[in-house]
C-alpha cells in the first residue's frame, strides 16, 4: 500500500486559453492534515472542484487509494472513500439536527436512498450513525434543534458531520471557517485536529493561525501551480511565501 492515499499527475484544466490550473503534481500521505493556501485565484479552488469531480480535468490523472479516478463521478468518489464538505454551508434548514446526520448517512446507499421497502433495522443503522457522529461533533445537546436555528460556526460543524456519514478514508473542507465569528473558530480548529488523528484531512484555508496550527504538510497555490510544499515552518520561512501570502512578518 503507497503512502499517498491521494496522488496528481501533470494535472490541469483549461478554458480556452486559459489555464486555471497549470500542471499539478500533488500527493497527501495518509494519516496527513493537508492544506491548501494562496490567494483568490491562484487555483485552490479548481484543484478541489477537480479532486472531487466537479470539475473534469483538461489534462493528468487522478488516484485515490490507488484506484484511477480521474473521469469518475462525484458519487463514485464518494463510494470509494472521498467525502467533502462545502464553503458555502447546505443544510436542510427546517430538519433538526439529526435528521440532517440521518438524511446524509441515508445517503450512502446511493438510489438505494430511496428505496420504501427497505426495514426498519436497516433505517435505524441510519439513525445509529447520526448518533454516532453527533458525538463525535460535539452536537448531541442540539440533536433536536433544527439546524437553521444553530448559530452560523454550529452549522459549520455539521456539514463536516454529513461529510463523516459517509464512513470516509480521505475528508476534504472547503474553507470550513468561512464566515465563523472569532469565538467559533477555536471550535473547528479541534475538531480538524480530532479527525486529523482518524481520517486524511485535505483543506483549502484562509485562516493562517489554524493552517499553521494544525498542517502536518503545506502547498502554496499560485496562478494555478504550486508555488512551494513544505511543512508549516519550511512555508513559513519561505521568503516569496512570507511576501505574497503572510505579509514580510510571516505572521
Amino acid at each position: 500500500m503507497s503512502d499517498y492515499i491521494l496522488e496528481t499527475e501533470n494535472l490541469g484544466l483549461r478554458y480556452g486559453a486559459f489555464a486555471a490550473l497549470g500542471s499539478v503534481d500533488l500527493k497527501i500521505r495518509r494519516g496527513s492534515i493537508h492544506t491548501v493556501i494562496g490567494p483568490n485565484g491562484a487555483g485552490k479552488t479548481t484543484l478541489f472542484h477537480c479532486l472531487t469531480g466537479e470539475r473534469r480535468p483538461s489534462s493528468g490523472r487522478i488516484r485515490f487509494a490507488g484506484r484511477d479516478l480521474t473521469r469518475q463521478p462525484p458519487h463514485k468518489r464518494v463510494a470509494s472513500g472521498m467525502s467533502r464538505s462545502f464553503q458555502i454551508t447546505s443544510l436542510f434548514q427546517n430538519l433538526s439536527v439529526r435528521e440532517n446526520l440521518r438524511l446524509a448517512a441515508q445517503g450512502r446507499d446511493g438510489l438505494g436512498a430511496l428505496a420504501f421497502w427497505y426495514s426498519d433495522t436497516h433505517r435505524q443503522e441510519h439513525v445509529r450513525k447520526a448518533d454516532e457522529v453527533l458525538e463525535r461533533i460535539k452536537l448531541t445537546a442540539q440533536a433536536n434543534t433544527s439546524a437553521g436555528d444553530l448559530s452560523h460556526g454550529q452549522q459549520r460543524v455539521l456539514e463536516v458531520g454529513m461529510a463523516l456519514c459517509s464512513d470516509p478514508e480521505m475528508l476534504l473542507l472547503d474553507e470550513p471557517t468561512s464566515g465563523m465569528g472569532v469565538d467559533d473558530i477555536p471550535v473547528m480548529t479541534r475538531l480538524i485536529s480530532e479527525l486529523g488523528k482518524d481520517l486524511t484531512v485535505m483543506l483549502i484555508e484562509h485562516n493562517m493561525r489554524l493552517v499553521m496550527s494544525i498542517s502536518d504538510r503545506i502547498t502554496v497555490m499560485h496562478q494555478g501551480n504550486i508555488l512551494i510544499e513544505g511543512d508549516p515552518d519550511q512555508v513559513r520561512g519561505d521568503e516569496r511565501v512570507k511576501k505574497a501570502y503572510l505579509g514580510e512578518s510571516g505572521s
